[in-house]
């Protein structure tokens, strides 16, 4: 099944035009002493050799990607499950402020304003229902503006108020070193509500007292795995998209981290937790971020309400005796938490512990980072830990 990596990048790869021109020339064009990139720069054409945005391009039609044959995920039947449910904590709120790296300066008009390292970055936020509080003229020297689809997968384009910008810029998270990334799906190649999670798991990690087994699904660019094994925890990493594997990979190298233990593995969710149950395999913390809907590198299909059950059901069965937790986390669906709560539940049944549910929310920060807004909701979460 495809992860977020495979279902932001997956009409790139298929673009018609794979063709890309130097971003001041024909790529870009001056519209009142702005840059409009239309056609992405060369992969040589960014500041000190950094990559280009890949091009934009009309995506392949659904039913001309993959044989008919071929698309049928996995069948795996829920197992009915006995005893207590685990006690829960809802509703829980986590919060992502101001940090080193990352903080929101703004959001609203549909709209947020990003500090990603050295850029402020402008993407659309169809949840900032309320007025902008920092002036326009803030906003509009960003360094870089998202135009184009306002819907989550929607294609669209980058704006460069001032200097064009190569495709990826350094970043650092949580003492992590990796590379922001423009992408025609207005992603930059980190999710930075989900600090609070990785943040968790650092903790679970450094302070279990032994090399904790971590599986990262739907890994997408590879964050949480080096955050993971920075801190001590042999980790496995699973996406559907070799695109993802290969910024992740990359990723790896910025962070000066190839010698520790990360199993990079470009596979089918679904199709590698069955392998890993069938083998026996245990995992100490699992992370799970799946799409709504996805494909896998062999055409498989994904549909969030409908394959979601067993693919927690499957993940209670490879989680180890000792483990520390199972999180899973719901973008871009109409439900709310209570649903993947009494889901997640249900899925614990018998292995006592609490499930804890809520919303992924980030903390409008000012222009200066110091300065606590308003508080703008991300995602869905759910996450079962032992005690």
């Amino acid at each position: 099944m495809k992860s977020k990596g495979q279902r932001v990048k997956e009409k790139d790869r298929r673009s018609k035009n794979a063709s890309v021109t130097a971003a001041k020339g024909r790529g870009a064009e001056a519209r009142g002493g702005r840059h409009e990139l239309r056609h992405p720069p060369a992969r040589n054409a960014g500041p000190k050799g950094k990559a280009a945005v890949p091009p934009v391009a009309k995506p392949v039609p659904e039913r001309a990607r993959r044989p008919a044959a071929q698309e049928a995920a996995p069948a795996r039947p829920v197992k009915l499950r006995h005893g207590d449910k685990p006690a829960e904590t809802v509703p829980l709120i986590l919060e992502t402020a101001a940090t080193v790296g990352y903080h929101l300066i703004d959001s609203g008009n549909g709209e947020k304003l990003e500090q990603y390292g050295p850029y402020r970055i402008v993407r659309p936020e169809a949840q900032a229902l309320w007025p902008k509080s920092v002036p326009a003229v803030v906003w509009d020297e960003a360094n870089a503006i998202f135009t184009g689809d306002t819907d989550e997968d929607g294609m669209g384009r980058w704006r460069f108020p001032g200097e064009v910008l190569g495709e990826t810029w350094p970043m650092q998270l949580l003492d992590t070193d990796f590379l922001g990334r423009f992408t025609s799906f207005r992603h930059v190649g980190v999710f930075p509500e989900q600090l609070a999670h990785w943040s968790w798991m650092r903790d679970q990690v450094a302070s279990a007292g032994r090399p904790l087994k971590v599986l990262n699904l739907f890994g997408y660019t590879g964050v949480a795995s080096l955050i993971a094994a920075k801190a001590g925890a042999e980790v496995t990493h699973v996406d559907a998209s070799r695109k993802a594997i290969g910024w992740a990979r990359e990723n790896q190298a910025v962070a000066r981290a190839e010698r520790l233990p990360i199993r990079w593995i470009c596979d089918d969710a679904m199709k590698f937790i069955q392998r890993e149950e069938r083998r026996g395999s245990r995992y100490d913390i699992i992370l799970t971020d799946p799409p709504k809907f996805g494909r896998g590198p062999n055409g498989e299909v994904w549909q969030l309400f409908d394959h979601l059950p067993a693919m927690l059901d499957t993940c209670r069965e490879i989680l180890s005796d000792e483990a520390r937790g199972l999180v899973l986390t719901a973008y871009s669906i109409r439900a709310s938490f209570y649903s993947i709560h009494e889901l997640m539940r249900e899925t614990m049944r018998g292995r006592g512990g609490r499930v804890e549910s809520g919303e992924l929310i980030i903390r409008e920060g000012g222009l200066d980072g110091a300065s606590p807004g308003r508080a703008l909701s991300t995602s869905l979460f759910s996450r079962w830990v032992p005690k």
